[in-house]
């Protein structure tokens, strides 16, 4: 990391022993006064999608962790230079900007140029299924209901903090993730909510 900040200095989480691949996240710009010190050209590690360097600012990780999941489990962005990459910004008044790529196996970025026949949004159509259920679920969820969403659209008068939890995974599927630990790899069903863990989701890609 080149931010020389003292706090920094130890931040990369470079050296953790994972299956996922790493992931470099550079300061690609600075437009406001940022608490966390970053500063146009900072790099920072990540160990993978679940490691953060130390001290890495909360709201960055919020807006990061849909993009750094996705990439992780090979989505790719057509409209981006580097498909392997995509650019995200603080949620605090886009004070920053930052550029998110994967790395290789040698900690080098994965590079994919731009798809050249790329005409605008592709919108994947999925399904949400409840998997599981037990204890209350204030919005009566069971197990067999089912939502259709298309690309990154909104489920109408769904459960807010059900939606904060699944929106990674549509957001991955929606650019072509694969999860290779599923019997169908289109598919993710651990999405947990957050209230007691109490209702379980499966997203599905229904297209390949």
């Amino acid at each position: 990391m080149k931010n020389k900040n003292e706090n920094y200095l130890s931040a990369n989480c470079a050296d953790i022993k994972t299956p996922f691949p790493k992931l470099k996240v550079t300061c690609t710009g600075v437009f406001g006064e940022c608490y966390h010190g970053y500063q146009k050209g900072d790099e920072l590690i990540l160990g993978d999608f679940t490691h953060p360097p130390k001290h890495f600012c909360l709201g960055l990780a919020h807006s990061l962790f849909p993009p750094a999941y996705a990439l992780s489990f090979g989505a790719r962005f057509p409209f981006m230079e580097n498909q392997k990459s995509l650019k995200v910004t603080c949620p605090d008044g886009g004070k920053a900007e930052f550029l998110v790529e994967l790395l290789d196996r040698d900690g080098k970025v994965q590079f994919i140029p731009k798809d050249a026949n790329h005409k605008g949004p592709n919108p994947k159509k999925m399904e949400v299924e409840v998997v599981k259920a037990k204890g209350r679920c204030a919005y009566k969820y069971k197990v067999g209901h089912k939502w259709d969403i298309e690309g990154l659209k909104c489920i109408p008068e769904f459960c807010g903090a059900a939606w904060h939890t699944l929106f990674p995974a549509a957001f991955a599927l929606n650019f072509g993730a694969k999860f290779s630990f599923m019997e169908n790899k289109n598919s993710i069903d651990t999405v947990t909510c957050p209230d007691g863990g109490n209702i379980v989701f499966k997203v599905r890609r229904k297209e390949k």
